[in-house]
């Protein structure tokens, strides 16, 4: 499964393992929504609500798509956040781990705080 990441500056595509998350984030695109960001992570609200699943983490690959319980948000880290330790990409808590970004996670640093990002499938 892919999804599309439009932002002003360009769009990312990312590839989607199949877990109840993913399952409830294509049933919920298209949507939009504005970004925030935190450190080298971009975060965006979504209209799904989830639990966190088996293999949750906090410390993460740069260009995992990731899912904020919490925040009923995705998370997009592609360096350190203010909680990293040295050059990891460390969330605030567990996230359930979706997929991964396709390309160069780097370009996600183009976006802004409060940049219209849209996400469909690819």
């Amino acid at each position: 499964m892919k999804i599309r990441i439009a932002f002003p500056e360009g769009e990312i595509v990312a590839r989607l393992d199949d877990t109840p998350t993913t399952q409830a984030l294509i049933a919920a695109i298209p949507f939009e929504a504005s970004a925030s960001t935190w450190g080298e992570e971009v975060y965006f609200s979504t209209p799904v609500t989830a639990k966190l699943e088996a293999d949750a983490r906090e410390v993460v690959e740069p260009g995992t798509v990731c899912f904020w319980v919490q925040g009923n948000a995705l998370a997009l880290p592609y360096g350190p956040t203010p909680v990293s330790h040295a050059e990891e990409c460390r969330l605030v808590t567990q996230v359930n781990i979706l997929g991964m970004l396709e390309g160069d996670a780097q370009q996600l640093a183009a976006i802004k705080d409060g940049d219209a990002i849209r996400v469909s499938a690819a």
